[in-house]
């Protein structure tokens, strides 16, 4: 008896499943929060840290900016978790060390990327040179870009060379977009200056190459026809794209920098597309109507 009334009073245990339904409700009730205000304030930092208009503690906060990406991130994040497997897992982590070795390269040689140096650290830098958070950065613009293209070339999908090829230009696209931005705020420089936006052409090519390592490897870490149920199924998992079209197209046109906030614009284009984005859902998502 005494065995049953302890068992009566145990915990219940914590299956995936319930951890995954958990994180799933945090994020939905927070969409609008994460997804548009996150990157609006990120931008309004951002450009008073390279202006000035901030006090020394703010400008430029390594916790800050690490904290406001890792919480964007988040809906990519947990949207996958349950397509990342241990092969998956091997592929990303595949991915990350090569993300550390060419950035590494870049920053020693200039090449493939151009003449560069970061101008503020970006947190704890990796042998003093890059940032340790370099994967949490780059790597979920590759699985954007990577799910949105999966999305929108319909039964196109299914041919490996349509798919990779653009699955990399929406990589390159999405560089076009950050990079002046990046560059107005302060981020990092290339020397000399190029002619996008103070973003040298080397820069591009060099973003080519890394984009098609990446998509490679991202292609080959997930069953495809289980990553398009499960983008289909999760109507937030697109959300960090969302995040990121806010925070440097925002900025971008704070700067005056046209075409790269056009491109920011086609990717919006290319987010309704999927039918999942529309003012309805912006009305839907705010926090008033999520607590109705």
């Amino acid at each position: 008896m005494a065995n049953d009334a302890g068992a009566s009073h145990a915990e219940p245990s914590w299956t995936r499943t319930d951890v995954q339904r958990r994180l799933e409700g945090v994020i939905r009730e927070n969409r609008f929060t994460i997804a548009v205000i996150f990157p609006l304030v990120g931008a309004v930092t951002l450009v008073g840290s390279a202006e000035g208009l901030l006090p020394g503690p703010l400008e430029y906060n390594p916790l800050l900016i690490l904290f406001g990406t890792l919480v964007m991130r988040s809906p990519l994040l947990v949207g996958l978790l349950p397509r990342i497997g241990w092969w998956a897992l091997g592929c990303l982590g595949v991915l990350t060390a090569y993300t550390y070795a060419i950035e590494l390269v870049g920053v020693r040689t200039d090449w493939p990327y151009g003449a560069f140096e970061y101008t503020i650290q970006l947190g704890p830098m990796l042998i003093g040179e890059v940032p340790l958070a370099l994967p949490v950065f780059f790597i979920p613009l590759v699985l954007n870009a990577y799910l949105l293209t999966l999305l929108v070339l319909g039964d196109w999908r299914d041919n490996v060379v349509v798919r990779l090829f653009t699955a990399i230009v929406a990589v390159v696209a999405i560089d076009l977009v950050l990079d002046p931005a990046a560059v107005a705020v302060g981020f990092w420089a290339f020397t000399p200056p190029g002619p996008y936006y103070g973003v040298p052409v080397s820069n591009y090519l060099g973003w080519v190459l890394s984009g098609a390592v990446a998509v490679t490897l991202v292609d080959l870490a997930f069953d495809r026809a289980g990553l398009l149920e499960r983008v289909r199924s999760c109507e937030f998992i697109l959300d960090d794209l969302v995040s990121f079209v806010l925070l440097w197209g925002t900025i971008n046109l704070l700067y005056g920098n046209w075409a790269a906030a056009a491109v920011a614009g086609a990717f919006c284009v290319g987010l309704f597309r999927t039918d999942r984005y529309d003012l309805e859902l912006v009305r839907t998502a705010l926090p008033s109507a999520s607590g109705r």
